[in-house]
């Protein structure tokens, strides 16, 4: 903290010499320096616990709320509060005299000499500051800090009773993320082209998707490599874990991560590249919050909760108009602090239902009696939150390798094992409630190899993993695969059929149409290349032969 010397050098001589009215210092004709020694001496003998009995409530409580924050609060969270100041050169001042009809409590302060201005640097940025000297400061040594100092769940309320209905923590993050592995394992994970892996997905919402993949990627259980997402060696490890551990590693990423929880809630467009925030400092403020304890919460209450204790929790310099974020159904732009509840509020929301309802750390319901949604930490999320360790031991079921060349993993299953089928098989959709399917085949067994994995080895794994003999089709089919490779292919192809041998033969002949043509099917039959079937009809047209299509 500046000194009140310092401080005081930072005001025109103009202020300096109405500072002085006040404490009946005749400063005219003063220079600035002897007017800035003549209030240092002055202002450092006020005793400023005699003072705060005569000020106006207004001006004690502003003077209370700076001396709670350790004497210094930026200059937005305070204007906010109290008032700003209005700055003036001299001869504004001159003329409109803002000391005898100040517009706010902060104002009668500055003209007081109480606070002061100024700018300091934090770990992210320079902010601009309200501030009282240390020689002011230090007359307040026996006012304790405002009660919102308090922790902030001691001022939520559990609520009355249980909901009859709510949404139980859902734990299949760490299937849905076994499954992004596999698919990276055999397929890509690129931008633009992920369309086709929701139905391979328990939860195919994409924000979740988004997070999943990011924090897999920060965690190191995947790399780029040629432009891919890749399972790497630290993928092993996580896999073979329990699922409670699982958990608890993705939400301790999550909690550290740069993903912009912001930037997806539902309602908001993030705009513009001049501005950014800091999305571990949202969740560090909502986790702080959380009451430690299994009840049931309203959402509402936590969100006003927090709205009344920590307003700036990620934007620690109080500036409500420097960020460039619309509102999804209006498109007007949310700036100022009147938009909090459209834009800190609705970030909570998400964050609970969620982030956090995805990791298995919190239960929801739509509570009946006050038509609001209301929420619970699960005993995983309280033993997270106090740093315990995860468990270990959880049950995991064996894989069925079924004859038809169909492998059952189990959602219960070993994760791992899970991971291991995929590079071997073909995944299915899955359905919830049951298990996860792979099927084998020439593609798959084709697929395998490139990755070095022999077939031997293979049937090695299927049998160890299921815990049990194979099915004698299935080893006979991987075996006679091996040795024989793909003996039959199944197509979807378009079929053209004529009456008459002699149109083939025309079709065949004429260069305008004899490149679409594939192979025979026998005298009246003939496959047309893929994708090709519309310009077919077109040429065969000029020809002057319209042709029937089941297409």
């Amino acid at each position: 903290m500046r000194s009140l010397e310092q401080a005081l050098y930072d005001h025109e001589l103009l202020t300096l010499r109405v500072i002085g009215e006040w404490w009946e210092l005749d400063l005219t004709g003063v220079d600035k320096g002897g007017a800035v020694g003549a209030l240092a001496v002055a202002l450092a003998k006020v005793d400023m616990q005699q003072e705060m009995i005569f000020l106006p409530p207004e001006e004690a409580a502003a003077i209370n709320d700076l001396v709670a924050q350790g004497g210094r609060a930026p200059v937005a969270v305070f204007s906010r509060d109290h008032g700003d100041v209005r700055m003036m050169g001299p001869g504004r001042m001159e003329r409109e005299e803002p000391w005898l009809d100040p517009v706010s409590a902060t104002e009668a302060l500055w003209y007081r000499g109480f606070i002061y201005r100024g700018f300091d640097e934090t770990a992210d940025e320079v902010l601009e500051f309200f501030y009282m000297p240390n020689e002011l400061l230090g007359g307040f040594a026996q006012i304790k800090p405002a009660e919102t100092n308090q922790p902030q769940s001691a001022m939520m309320r559990p609520i009355d009773g249980t909901p009859e209905r709510w949404q139980e923590a859902v734990t299949y993050a760490v299937d849905d993320l076994t499954a992004l592995m596999g698919i990276a394992q055999q397929m890509t994970l690129q931008k633009g082209k992920r369309s086709d892996i929701e139905r391979f997905l328990l939860d195919p919402d994409p924000e979740r998707r988004s997070l999943l993949l990011t924090l897999a990627n920060e965690m190191g259980l995947v790399r780029q490599s040629d432009g891919r997402l890749r399972p790497t060696r630290a993928a092993i490890a996580w896999l073979k874990r329990s699922r409670d551990a699982q958990l608890f590693a993705l939400a301790d990423a999550w909690s550290n991560s740069d993903w912009n929880d912001l930037c997806h809630t539902p309602g908001l467009q993030c705009e513009g590249e001049n501005w950014h925030n800091d999305p571990i400092l949202a969740r560090t403020a909502l986790l702080d919050a959380l009451p430690r304890k299994p009840d049931w919460y309203y959402l509402a209450d936590l969100i006003i909760t927090i709205k009344h204790v920590n307003p700036d929790f990620q934007r620690p310099d109080g500036n409500y108009d420097t960020w460039y974020i619309r509102d999804a159904d209006s498109e007007g732009y949310l700036a100022g602090f009147d938009a909090w509840d459209h834009v800190e509020g609705r970030l909570i929301r998400f964050l609970i239902k969620s982030p956090l309802y995805w990791l298995g750390m919190v239960e929801v319901a739509d509570a009946s009696k006050r038509e609001q949604t209301a929420f619970r930490l699960t005993e995983r999320a309280l033993r997270w939150l106090d740093g315990d360790s995860p468990a270990e031991d959880d049950v995991r079921e064996v894989i069925v390798v079924q004859k038809d060349g169909i492998v059952l993993v189990p959602q219960n299953g070993d994760r791992y094992h899970r991971f291991q089928v995929a590079r071997i098989g073909d995944a299915m959709e899955v359905e919830k409630g049951q298990p996860f399917r792979y099927r084998l085949s020439p593609q798959s067994l084709t697929s395998a190899r490139e990755q070095g994995i022999k077939s031997e080895r293979l049937l090695q794994f299927l049998a160890q993993a299921s815990g049990r003999s194979l099915p004698k089709s299935i080893q006979r089919a991987v075996e006679r695969w091996e040795k024989r490779g793909i003996e039959g292919r199944i197509e979807s192809v378009t079929v053209l059929r004529v009456n008459d041998e002699s149109i083939l033969e025309t079709l065949r002949t004429n260069p305008r149409t004899r490149d679409y043509l594939g192979e025979s099917l026998g005298d009246l039959a003939v496959v047309i290349k893929p994708g090709l079937w519309e310009e077919f009809c077109a040429a065969t047209a000029e020809l002057g032969l319209f042709l029937e299509t089941g297409l």
